[in-house]
């Protein structure tokens, strides 16, 4: 939104600087983007001159040879120019040789074409005094040749390049802005008075110009005025509105559409004109579109348009979209006599969805879809009539049509000083509270005891709760008179979450192992999340999110491995030869049909170090990636009961039987994988031909509110332990943790008076001496007492105990 300095100064009567405004600008909410230096810096040797003859250039087309004058006598100047809106007789700016342009442009005798130019015809852009850059300056011919530029313009003007929320549609105007330093600096906003004395009608008076008006559309458009001018002068608008909408960036292009952009810019308020004679059958009509409908709007572009926007129609066709742009079929051009002037309350939401559907955005569009003032609907228009019959002249046709009325007034707020008080936390009289909202217009009705009514201005539909109010205060009153205060507040626990020492815990165990921690999003692509999820891709629909910003980025993450994987690769690909990553994140899953967020650890590696060593290190395997899993679940700060790990049998991501997986999220919470990935699959995918393992934990956020787990220590003993062996003949599908499973449950049922310290695994065996579908099993056990030298004879009893619970209780045979 950009703002005019001296625009702006018509309205806001008060000696407040530029300098003071600028500062005071975003202290009461808008910021300001830029500024910018409206006017001719200091030229020499640019003056006013006059056009006495040219003609064609004997070598370009396009190019007209000048011969121009810039004092009284019979000498001229031969200049080339390229522009075509000037006569003989016309006066205009010339720079002459020497001058130096805005932008540093040096003007210099110079050939063009084979014929010197000596000097340049000056556009009003090129000067730094307006926007017009399509034609040179003609200005008035009473003004001397030779007065130089910057006598003929010495006011400059400052441009604010304000940013507006989208809820203060009120300041997007000269006025508007007017009303909000007035309410900061004090003085007056004294808007134009209506000079015309206008009655007004609820229906149209057939009249020469227009016939018939009505309004079907009702619920989009609730109130409707036309006023119908005939007898109108269209042509250039005077210099003080060309230049008043060059400083807005608008180019002029008559008075009349002139007129109707200046009231947007001075009062927010959207208005448009009709050339009558183009209007078909001399009616209006205020109705949803048909289907398919075709409008040629102002900025020559074709719109189809369908039957959930509104237009303005005439007996034939549409000549405006209702809120957004007119029709260039019934545009005012130099032939126009009459004119059909309107000003409306468009419904913000259907503006705004017609607007999109269009993709055709205007300084219209931009107001209605966010809420006019309803009461600047009648001023509006009011003042564009005033100025149409000062500038372009004419004779008001008939009363001023309002069909329908928006209803103006807004609820009051039932406001408490002592509330709002409380709330910013410094104390002020109420005297100076309501001085404020009075400053803003808001009505102030203190009579009741318990509470205040407050009623703000029609403008104001921002503003409908107590909290908005106490933010209209403090945003007047000034945040830089909020007085100082000692602040207080409560220490920080000294107690960490445990999520947060979980996480600290494993990012100090992998560094210690040696792995490289990467950071990466939580949103990858489609196909990445299909993949790790395997053959059933439900769970992907879900992790979709609705808007993605970017096409790789459109899914939350179901796992760590993937993104580790990409590091990995680009870490080869730029010859890096770390090869161990790892990653604390959160991941998604879809849980009986909720999607939940988890807490997740995973690491990957490479089989083989790629680093040349003098000292060459075994290779990684799947007992490492495993070890290194378990430690993770050790760092958990709850209990988790022994994991039993389960071969992987089928999967696209990680590779069948030399992985495990381990825990269920929905029955215990928590879900561990580890092993060998895929690796026709990774190949494919990331072209990482060498064997990679991988560990993956997943754990529900539910089970850190548990409370963390306690350790009692205990001395060691002294005492030497006593081992025994056991070797066990079990089916080739049974898994070695089943086994420890058992005899570890066996023994606590029996053990009395001593430990077991340690069940473990130390020899599978298949082949020669068993049946075919059969394996063995040699376990050891530990055992130690804490007090004394264990005898032969408990140890033997206790190991006759499992044995015989091994034949009875399972299918198990004991190897002899």
């Amino acid at each position: 939104m950009k703002i005019s300095y001296n625009w702006l100064k018509q309205y806001f009567k008060s000696e407040v600087s530029s300098e003071a405004i600028l500062e005071a600008l975003p202290l009461i909410g808008f910021d300001v983007e830029e500024t910018e230096v409206l006017g001719p810096p200091q030229m020499e040797q640019v003056v006013v001159g006059e056009v006495i003859d040219f003609e064609a250039h004997p070598n370009a087309d396009r190019l007209r040879l000048c011969k121009v004058k810039t004092a009284e006598g019979d000498d001229y100047h031969s200049i080339i120019c390229g522009a075509k809106n000037f006569k003989a007789g016309d006066r205009v700016m010339v720079a002459l040789p020497g001058a130096v342009l805005p932008g540093n442009f040096k003007i210099k005798k110079s050939k063009l074409r084979g014929i010197e130019s000596q000097g340049m015809l000056c556009s009003a852009k090129e000067l730094n005094i307006g926007q017009d850059h399509d034609g040179i300056m003609v200005l008035d011919a009473s003004i001397a040749l030779g007065t130089e530029l910057n006598t003929l313009y010495s006011d400059t003007d400052i441009i604010f390049h304000l940013e507006v929320t989208p809820n203060r549609v009120d300041v997007l105007s000269h006025i508007g802005l007017a009303r909000e330093l007035v309410a900061r600096f004090g003085g007056t906003v004294e808007a134009p008075k209506i000079q015309t004395d206008l009655q007004v009608a609820d229906s149209l008076e057939s009249n020469s110009v227009l016939q018939s008006l009505s309004v079907e559309a009702t619920d989009v458009c609730p109130e409707y005025s036309a006023i119908c001018i005939e007898g109108v002068q269209v042509g250039p608008s005077p210099d003080w509105l060309k230049q008043s909408l060059e400083s807005v960036g608008l180019r002029s292009i008559n008075n009349i559409v002139d007129i109707t952009n200046y009231v947007l810019h001075e009062t927010g308020q959207p208005l448009h004109a009709f050339d009558s004679a183009k209007v078909s059958g001399q009616s209006l009509t205020i109705r949803y579109a048909k289907e398919g409908e075709k409008v040629n709007t102002l900025d020559e572009k074709t719109h189809t348009i369908n039957d959930t926007m509104v237009v303005i129609a005439d007996a034939s066709k549409p000549v405006a979209i209702a809120g957004v742009m007119g029709s260039a079929d019934a545009e005012v051009d130099a032939s126009t006599q009459s004119i059909i002037l309107e000003s409306a309350y468009f419904n913000a939401s259907s503006v705004r969805k017609t607007a999109r559907t269009l993709n055709l955005s205007t300084d219209s569009s931009y107001r209605f879809e966010r809420g006019v003032d309803p009461q600047g609907v009648q001023y509006g228009i009011e003042r564009a009539c005033d100025l149409i019959l000062e500038l372009a002249g004419g004779t008001l046709i008939g009363k001023r049509v309002q069909i329908g009325s928006v209803d103006k007034a807004l609820e009051s707020i039932e406001f408490s000083p002592d509330a709002m008080r409380s709330f910013i936390g410094f104390s002020v009289e109420d005297t100076e509270v309501q001085s404020v909202f009075e400053s803003l217009n808001f009505e102030v009705d203190t009579s009741s005891e318990s509470a205040w009514q407050i009623t703000p201005p029609t403008y104001r539909q921002d503003v409908s709760r107590p909290v908005d109010l106490y933010e209209e205060f403090i945003r007047i009153f000034g945040t830089d008179k909020i007085p100082a205060q000692g602040i207080s507040a409560n220490g920080i626990n000294a107690i960490d979450h445990p999520i947060y020492q979980f996480n600290d815990s494993v990012g100090a165990y992998m560094t210690g192992k040696s792995f490289n921690e990467a950071f990466l999003y939580t949103l990858r692509n489609e196909e990445e999340v299909a993949f790790f999820e395997g053959k059933d891709h439900a769970e992907t629909l879900n992790l979709k999110l609705q808007n993605p910003l970017q096409s790789d980025q459109s899914h939350l993450r179901n796992s760590l491995i993937p993104g580790l994987l990409d590091v990995l690769d680009l870490n080869l690909a730029r010859q890096n030869l770390t090869s161990q990553f790892f990653e604390r994140g959160r991941v998604f899953r879809v849980l009986e049909g909720q999607l939940v967020e988890l807490i997740s650890v995973g690491f990957i590696t490479l089989a083989k170090n790629l680093d040349r060593k003098w000292l060459e290190r075994g290779e990684f395997d799947f007992y490492s990636a495993k070890a290194c899993t378990e430690d993770l679940f050790n760092l958990l700060p709850f209990k988790v009961k022994e994991r039993a790990w389960s071969p992987i049998e089928e999967s696209e991501f990680w590779q069948a039987k030399h992985s495990a997986q381990a825990g269920d999220l929905l029955k215990e919470g928590y879900e561990a994988s580890v092993g060998l990935l895929n690796i026709k699959n990774i190949k494919e995918r990331w072209g990482l031909s060498n064997p990679i393992f991988a560990g993956s934990l997943l754990i529900q956020t539910e089970l850190f509110e548990k409370g963390s787990k306690h350790f009692r220590y205990q001395a060691l003993s002294n005492q030497p332990a006593s081992m025994k062996d056991l070797s066990l003949v079990v089916d080739k599908s049974v898994l070695a943790s089943e086994v420890l499973k058992n005899i570890k449950h066996f023994i606590a049922q029996s053990i009395e008076g001593f430990v077991c310290e340690a069940v473990e695994v130390f020899d599978v065996y298949q082949g020669e001496g068993l049946e075919e579908g059969k394996k063995s099993f040699a376990v050891s056990m530990r055992f130690r007492a804490q007090d004394r030298t264990l005898k032969d004879k408990e140890v033997n009893g206790l190991f006759e105990v499992i044995q015989s619970a091994v034949l009875e209780q399972t299918n198990y045979q004991i190897r002899k």
